[in-house]
C-alpha cells in the first residue's frame, strides 16, 4: 500500500433543505486500503458514499481523487467516474440484457473498447464471482445474490482504481448476504482500494483497514476493526453496538 491517498474529503459539507446531512466531513483512503463506513441510518453514510462520486453534490469542500480535484460536471467528471465503479443497494441490472451484455456495455458504450477483448473480461470476471454458467441467461432469472454479483463483475469490468458500496447487501434475503460478501472479501484481500457502507458487523470486522463510524452527519470516530469493536471511544459508537452486537 502506497502512502499517497486515492481519495480524499475536505471539510466537505451538504445540506438537504435544512438538513445537514454531511457536517464539515474530512476522509482520506489510501491506495489498497479498505475502509468500512457504519452507522445508524440517517447518519449520512450512504451520501458520502455517493459524494465520492458526485452523484450526490456537495455545497462546500472539495473531494480529490487520484491526485486531482472532481469536476462539477461534464466529460471531466464522466472520465472520472468510469475510474470509480459503485455497487448499489438495488441491482440497477438490464433487465432486456443478458449478463453477459450487463457486464460489457459500460467498456464497450462508454470506453468504446472492442468487443471482443471486453467479453473475454466479462467472462473472467463472472469465473472471477461466481457466475460464468449464468452468463446467457437474463437478470430476472437470477437470484438477489446473483444479481449482486453481476453488479459487482460490471463495475470491475471498467477496470476502475476503486469499488463503493452502498449497502450492497440490505436488499437481500439473508441467506445471499454471504455469496455476496464473499466476493468483496475476496477483492478486499486482492488489494481493491474500497469503501463499503454496511450494516454487516462481520465484514466490517473481518474485511476492514478501517472502520469509520459515523452518526449525524459527522464522522465521530474511526479506527482499525479490533480497536473500534473492542474499545469505541465515543459514547455515540458505545450505543450504536450495544444494540446491534446484544441481539
Amino acid at each position: 500500500m502506497t502512502d499517497e491517498a486515492l481519495i480524499v474529503l475536505e471539510n466537505v459539507n451538504k445540506w438537504f433543505g435544512p438538513l445537514h446531512v454531511l457536517q464539515d466531513v474530512d476522509l482520506s483512503v489510501a491506495r489498497g486500503e479498505v475502509v468500512v463506513v457504519i452507522g445508524p441510518s440517517g447518519s449520512g453514510k450512504s451520501t458520502l458514499c455517493r459524494a465520492i462520486n458526485r452523484l450526490e453534490p456537495i455545497d462546500s469542500g472539495r473531494i480529490i481523487f487520484d491526485g486531482q480535484a472532481l469536476p462539477a460536471e461534464g466529460r471531466e467528471l464522466a472520465r472520472l467516474r468510469s475510474e470509480v465503479g459503485m455497487v448499489f443497494q438495488s441491482f440497477n441490472l438490464f433487465a432486456h440484457k443478458t449478463i453477459l451484455e450487463n457486464v460489457m456495455l459500460g467498456p464497450v458504450k462508454v470506453r468504446k473498447e472492442k468487443k471482443a477483448v471486453v467479453q473475454d473480461r466479462a467472462m473472467s470476471l463472472l469465473e472471477r464471482v461466481g457466475i460464468a454458467n449464468q452468463a446467457e441467461k437474463y437478470p430476472a432469472q437470477l437470484s438477489g445474490g446473483q444479481q449482486q454479483r453481476v453488479a459487482i463483475a460490471r463495475a470491475l469490468a471498467m477496470q476502475p482504481k476503486a469499488l463503493l458500496f452502498d449497502e450492497p447487501t440490505s436488499a437481500l434475503d439473508p441467506e445471499m448476504v454471504g455469496e455476496v460478501l464473499e466476493v468483496m472479501t475476496s477483492l478486499a484481500r486482492e488489494g481493491m482500494t474500497m469503501v463499503v457502507v454496511t450494516h454487516e458487523m462481520g465484514f466490517a470486522r473481518h474485511a476492514a483497514d478501517r472502520v469509520v463510524f459515523m452518526a449525524d452527519g459527522q464522522l465521530v470516530e474511526q479506527a482499525t476493526p479490533d480497536e473500534f469493536f473492542a474499545n469505541p471511544r465515543s459514547d455515540r459508537a458505545k450505543d450504536f453496538l450495544s444494540k446491534i452486537l446484544t441481539h
